[in-house]
């Protein structure tokens, strides 16, 4: 079945770079317009957009710090003037914590990144889903981790924000259902990234290391893309798609 999302509109949050730009990039090589959001890196994000527009969609980048409920307002709302719909929300925006015990961890540090991965996404989808529930299809996604299979130590922050964005999608998967609206779950594992190459290091006490180093331990030999955690996405938001609804897909080659 060819995968075609002509005619539908994606917002994806953090999506200037990593994860976030190879979803709006893949939504855009399937057919869909992108609004591209970002929170500072202004020149990445319009790298995005402009490799979008080289494709033949339309697309424009939106600054908002997506723990911001006033901001995301704003942005919603231009969104919805510049392209008049959106029909898939990908909830991407994330932030590392600081690997610290559950006794060492700074108050301002837990609600910045609960902020961030749990409120941000219930910002944006209570927000967006009212236009939404007037169209044909409406998909929301949240880019979750396998962090929420381990709740490993040291990550008390991570791994309750990655679990209380879950949740959200699983309350939604329910709610939202009888208007079309599919809500599903993406948790990569260790993805090279920017982000995923700092916890490697991190993990490896060696600065600076190259994340692929770790091929050869990984399954089927390589550290998961950017691009392979795209690839779960559209065809969650497409066609292909008709009835999974509340779902989780492990991108993490089943595990190491």
């Amino acid at each position: 079945m060819e995968i075609s999302l002509k005619g539908r509109v994606a917002l994806v949050t953090g999506a200037s770079r990593g994860i976030g730009r190879a979803i709006a990039i893949a939504l855009a090589e399937a057919g869909a317009d992108v609004a591209v959001n970002y929170r500072s890196d202004e020149d990445a994000a319009n790298e995005t957009v402009e490799a979008i527009k080289k494709l033949g969609r339309k697309a424009k980048a939106y600054s908002a710090s997506v723990e911001n409920y006033e901001a995301d307002q704003k942005m919603v709302a231009d969104v919805l003037k510049d392209f008049g719909s959106i029909g898939i929300l990908v909830n991407n925006a994330g932030i590392a914590s600081r690997g610290q015990t559950v006794v060492d961890t700074d108050p301002q540090e837990l609600e910045r990144v609960l902020r961030v991965h749990a409120m941000a996404p219930h910002f944006m989808s209570k927000l967006v889903i009212p236009q939404m529930r007037e169209q044909k299809r409406g998909d929301i996604i949240i880019i979750s981790s396998v962090a929420t299979l381990h709740h490993a130590a040291n990550g008390g922050p991570y791994n309750m924000g990655k679990a209380a964005a879950e949740a959200l999608a699983l309350t939604l998967a329910k709610e939202e259902r009888k208007y079309g609206i599919r809500t599903n779950i993406i948790a990569p594992g260790l993805t090279a990234t920017d982000m995923g190459s700092r916890l490697a290091a991190a993990r490896a006490g060696k600065k600076g290391m190259d994340i692929h180093d770790l091929d050869a331990t990984m399954p089927f030999g390589h550290v998961c893309s950017p691009e392979e955690v795209a690839a779960a996405v559209v065809y969650m938001v497409s066609d292909a798609n008709p009835y999974a609804n509340g779902q989780k897909i492990n991108i993490d080659g089943g595990g190491n």
